[in-house]
């Protein structure tokens, strides 16, 4: 049965490998997952993240290589199959049905790495952010990535997202729908066993998962280290050899709380109202005149003016004084020239009186 949104999503994560006891103990260490027999074949191991189950492991059939395949949906498994191979693809297990999961069938693509396909029988939750547990994402190293981008294109609609340039190690290609990042690809610098996919699984911190994978047995074969977008990855093995890679995002740290409002202070109660008093005759109402209000500057300026007057009174001698000594002065001086001229007369005066004397003399001589 076909669902709305699930034709090129990575649907599931399938595990085959020849010791089940020992797979499920190590990866609940590594990731998180919780492992635990699937209702419809207790034979396979169902492992759930926060998100609900993820991934499971299946006995190594005879002959099976062991190993990692992820699952990509579709809408028709046959009709994909069939376009898969006009594609240059391969099958490797023809498509099938599984009981309580849906119908199922494994591919090579044209450069060898192996995909499952998946047509679900019940419609898987709607895509979102990676939860821990979860497939956060997937990688393609291949020797052609131009060449395998374009199967993958045309096989379940991917876009190509970003081109990065890696350097020496050539270009890394992203892919995805729409603005949604879902895995990349690329062309290995070193030589591989072969083509192949790369499961990275979310972890709350990568450094933390490859210190448990090296103590349970497993190798860190490259990282921890940091990519674009503020993730951590580390790329690792299990006991057994088999690839796998996790990822971790940067916490971010939560903002301050906003500050609580005041409260408001409460509304006054509204006075009570008194009783009217009951109202007088008319000739017992007759207002009185209303005192005049007394002015509170009139005070201030009785005070203002006493000491007005006052300055004045002080003041009045000293400008008498002046005065005074002014008409002392005027007077003085005449006087002064009263006196001189009174002198000046008296000298005249006895001048004469002598000058009349010698002249008396010098007469009384001659006679």
């Amino acid at each position: 049965m076909a669902h709305e949104g699930v034709h090129g999503r990575f649907l599931w994560e399938g595990l085959r490998t020849a010791d089940r006891a020992a797979a499920e103990d190590f990866y609940t260490k590594i990731t998180g997952w919780r492992g635990e027999p699937w209702a419809n074949d207790p034979s396979y191991t169902q492992f759930s993240g926060k998100g609900g189950p993820v991934a499971g492991v299946a006995p190594l059939p005879e002959g099976a290589r062991p190993g990692w395949m992820s699952f990509i949906g579709t809408d028709d498994i046959d009709a994909t199959v069939s376009r898969a191979e006009s594609l240059g693809a391969k099958v490797v297990q023809a498509a099938s049905d599984i009981h309580g999961a849906g119908r199922i069938a494994v591919l090579t693509d044209p450069q060898g790495a192996g995909f499952g396909l998946l047509a679900p029988v019940q419609a898987p939750a709607p895509a979102g952010a990676p939860q821990h547990g979860s497939a956060a994402w997937h990688e393609l190293s291949t020797p052609d990535p131009e060449a395998a981008l374009k199967f993958y294109e045309q096989l379940f609609g991917w876009q190509l997202l970003h081109k990065m340039d890696m350097g020496a190690m050539g270009f890394y290609y992203v892919f995805g729908f729409g603005n949604t990042q879902i895995g990349g690809i690329y062309k290995p610098s070193h030589p591989t066993p072969g083509p192949a996919w790369l499961l990275y699984v979310s972890v709350p911190d990568a450094d933390k998962a490859a210190a448990a994978t090296t103590k349970a047995g497993g190798r860190v074969l490259n990282g921890p280290m940091d990519v674009p977008g503020g993730g951590r990855i580390a790329q690792l093995a299990d006991p057994h050899g088999l690839p796998f890679a996790v990822h971790s995002m940067k916490a971010v740290a939560a903002p301050p709380p906003a500050p609580k409002p005041a409260p408001k202070p409460a509304a006054p109660k509204p006075a009570e109202a008194k009783p009217a008093a009951p109202a007088k005759p008319a000739a017992a109402a007759a207002p009185k005149k209303a005192a005049a209000p007394k002015k509170k500057a009139a005070p201030k300026k009785k005070a203002a003016a006493k000491k007005k007057v006052a300055a004045k009174k002080k003041a009045a001698p000293a400008r008498k004084s002046a005065s005074q000594k002014k008409l002392g002065k005027k007077a003085a001086r005449k006087a002064a020239r009263k006196a001189a001229r009174k002198a000046a007369k008296k000298g005249k005066a006895k001048s004469d009186k002598k000058s009349g004397k010698k002249s008396g003399k010098k007469a009384r001589r001659k006679k």
